[in-house]
């Protein structure tokens, strides 16, 4: 599957709105009776994708996740061909607040706890059910909070299970899409990173059209302690766009295959 990386390649042009055809699949950018009528001509798929805010390292922007996740829920929405985008939350655990953890170690980051996280996503998801889609699928950009995610969608899927209404976390784009990054750097001598890495930065690079949120001069790898003092665990200076429009790929490839599994599977009835 083939997706056009730029920043605007999840806004759909109108062809004949009489049909359902929303102007963007982002609901942030549609009006309440477009997205009725959407619903009505069978769009009825949401898409939650959770970003965070958070330190990556002195060469990137802390909306990394945020903008990732905006770009491929688009995508996503676009391969289904049935989906609209629920806005993406900016918020995710990072570290602990009090003492300072991980992330939060740098100025900027911002960290929800585990019960808040789950509690906002699990809102999100209920409103997108009472709106009238009839699937909704989570996922997340950020490896903090998967377990919370995964609570969310089966506190909510057991909600409305009667109602054959299918609430489901998405893993794959991930966890499948992390494997899969890591076995194209190992095959090319690149080096692994679980943070602002070659991985991270050129996923961003790739999608950084207007060249606002990469610091190209400043790019680093990790030092003797990864995060001690860069943020960085691998090698940003080894990003390149052509590099993360192979992992992009990656992640709308496994969502899209993981949706459509899920789609095959029995129905959530009563």
């Amino acid at each position: 599957m083939a997706v056009p990386l730029t920043a605007g390649t999840a806004h759909a042009q109108v062809t004949d709105s009489s049909r359902g055809t929303p102007p963007s699949v982002y609901i942030e950018e549609l009006t309440w009776p477009e997205i009725r009528d959407a619903l009505q001509a069978g769009r009825t798929t949401a898409l939650i994708y959770v970003g965070s805010t958070e330190q990556s390292g002195p060469h990137m922007v802390l909306g990394k996740h945020t903008f990732r996740a905006h770009y491929l829920a688009g995508a996503i929405a676009l391969a289904l061909g049935n989906a609209l985008v629920y806005p993406v939350l900016p918020f995710a655990l990072t570290g602990d607040v009090a003492t300072k953890t991980e992330h939060m170690r740098f100025p900027g980051s911002v960290s929800l706890t585990g019960p808040t996280f789950q509690a906002v996503v699990q809102e999100v998801a209920r409103s997108a059910v009472a709106a009238g889609f009839r699937e909704v699928y989570i996922m997340g950009d950020h490896g903090g909070g998967q377990a919370e995610l995964k609570r969310a969608a089966a506190a909510v899927q057991a909600e409305v299970r009667v109602r054959g209404v299918r609430v489901a976390y998405l893993a794959d784009i991930y966890y499948r899409a992390t494997a899969q990054m890591q076995a194209y750097c190992r095959a090319h001598g690149i080096p692994i990173g679980s943070h602002a890495g070659a991985e991270d930065t050129g996923m961003l690079m790739a999608i950084d059209s207007t060249h606002r949120w990469i610091r190209r001069d400043k790019l680093v790898a990790s030092d003797s302690a990864p995060f001690a003092v860069t943020g960085v665990s691998g090698d940003a200076t080894r990003a390149t766009p052509e590099l993360g429009r192979i992992f992009l790929d990656y992640k709308i490839q496994d969502a899209v295959a993981e949706i459509r599994a899920i789609r095959a599977a029995p129905s959530p009835g009563p």
